[in-house]
């Protein structure tokens, strides 16, 4: 215990010292940019100065890292463990949702530019088009350049942040979620038994070949034919989202196909996007040939971004939803949902083209349908043969679900009931029958993975009682 506390003061007062050099850091380039600006001249030490500020940020992130990390050491096996783990949920929840929202709006922001611009209406030769917009009681005018200005202003606001913090929440929170608690989380037995550590190994290892097999192709005579290239794609994603559903639990697998669809995301921004952007503004500056090959490929996957968007949104959720991730054919739903989600995206943006089409958004939403349709519970033949009581029933809720839902949870996952659930006595069950019924013996997604061991005699039990008190 001496050794992570004596790690934990340590990495708190390197945490600490990190902030106040990154105000330092700050307040010191703030004066220079004034100084400068005064006299109307280019600081030449700004990219050194952004660029140690660049690197006292990176430090405090894994700094911070280290800390919870220790902290999590030292609470291991103790009645404070859940808790921590709780509150970390909360946090790294709220800052991924945060930055989420940012990212994804300004996706759909700048995507609705580039297909609502004027590119034919008094619109100057160094033009690629413009835009007049009115939000929040002011008008704005706004124009897009072919490659760049003849002179590249000194403030440009670069959209990349949104994008590495959300990955990184995200990171984090798969972490604290699925790979902390790996061996109740993310891996269920009944799908593949293997160790909590090759189920991390495989996770991380899949988004890595993800963004491989996704760049290649981006590189690749298919980006010349997109058709040829979305249905490459989307045979891509299904065969991850099938190997997926047999490798993790339900939940997770719906998680990792959406973490897999965010760190292409991510990578596009850092990898290419932002790289293209730099370039550009770097030719511009030196008055070097702009390639426009490098703001189109930003554009494209700028675009591919937009289009995964809406099944990633959906992900997030999914958790809520029993009835998708622990179908017996889940990979199915999901990708299914997929191709009707990146079809509403794809009509709203025709639709901002001020393009008409009659067929995309009723077929987009024949396909979601198609998901309800096919998760719709199949009915269970076993047969009553007597009455349930219920004791019998409590019984079986006590020996199978009162580890975690109860006041005090005996599991190390839980330091409160799940969603605030507990079973203190048989008027609590019957009140959530309905809600026991999908979760329990349709879906067979609780008890979670099936941790208790809930044999099908018991969730048939529970059934019959169930349709008895009806």
């Amino acid at each position: 215990m001496l050794m992570p506390l004596t790690f934990f003061i340590l990495t708190f007062c390197i945490l600490v010292l990190l902030v106040v050099m990154s105000y330092k850091i700050r307040s010191f380039k703030i004066s220079r940019e004034e100084y400068f600006r005064e006299f109307g001249e280019e600081d030449p030490k700004k990219s050194n100065i952004s660029t140690a500020l660049n690197n006292v940020y990176a430090l405090i992130v894994i700094t911070s890292a280290a800390l919870i990390f220790s902290l999590y050491i030292i609470v291991k096996d103790t009645i404070y463990a859940g808790h921590l783990m709780e509150w970390l949920n909360i946090v790294v929840r709220l800052l991924h949702i945060t930055f989420g929202i940012a990212w994804i709006g300004a996706s759909f922001y700048f995507v609705f530019l580039e297909n609502a611009l004027n590119r034919t209406e008094n619109v100057r030769e160094e033009l690629a088009g413009n835009l007049w917009a009115v939000h929040g009681g002011g008008f704005y005018y706004l124009e897009k350049y072919k490659i760049a200005p003849s002179q590249i202003p000194k403030h440009l606001h670069w959209f990349k942040y949104e994008a590495y913090f959300t990955w990184l929440s995200g990171f984090c929170l798969l972490f604290i979620v699925y790979y902390f608690n790996a061996s109740a989380m993310l891996i269920d037995k009944q799908v593949l038994d293997i160790s909590p550590l090759a189920g991390i190994l495989i996770g991380v290892g899949s988004f890595i070949l993800a963004w491989f097999i996704y760049d290649l192709m981006c590189k690749s005579p298919l980006k010349k034919n997109i058709v040829l290239f979305s249905v490459t794609g989307l045979i891509i994603a299904t065969a991850f989202a099938f190997g997926y559903s047999h490798i993790f639990s339900g939940r997770a697998a719906f998680i990792h196909f959406g973490a897999m669809l965010g760190s292409i995301m991510a990578a596009n921004v850092f990898f290419v996007i932002i790289p293209s952007q730099k370039a550009m503004v770097k030719a511009a500056k030196d008055g070097k040939f702009l390639d426009p090959q490098l703001g189109k490929n930003a554009l494209m996957r700028s675009l591919h971004n937009n289009y995964f968007t809406l099944p990633v949104l959906f992900v997030m959720v999914s958790n809520h939803f029993p009835s998708t991730f622990g179908n017996k054919y889940s990979w199915i739903i999901l990708i299914i949902i997929t191709i009707g989600t990146a079809g509403v995206k794809h009509w709203l943006n025709l639709r901002e083209k001020g393009k008409l089409s009659i067929w995309i958004l009723p077929s987009s939403i024949v396909i979601l349908l198609a998901a309800a349709f096919l998760s719709a519970p199949k009915s269970n033949n076993a047969k009553c043969e007597s009455t349930v009581s219920e004791t019998e029933v409590y019984a079986i809720i006590q020996n199978r679900c009162i580890s975690c839902h109860s006041d005090k949870p005996t599991d190390p996952a839980y330091t409160a009931p799940p969603n605030g659930i507990a079973y203190r006595n048989i008027n609590d069950v019957i009140k959530l029958k309905d809600r026991i019924l999908q979760r329990v013996v349709i879906t067979h997604t609780m008890p979670q993975n099936n941790k208790t061991n809930m044999t099908e005699e018991e969730r048939n039990i529970i059934k019959c009682w169930i349709e008895q008190s009806k």
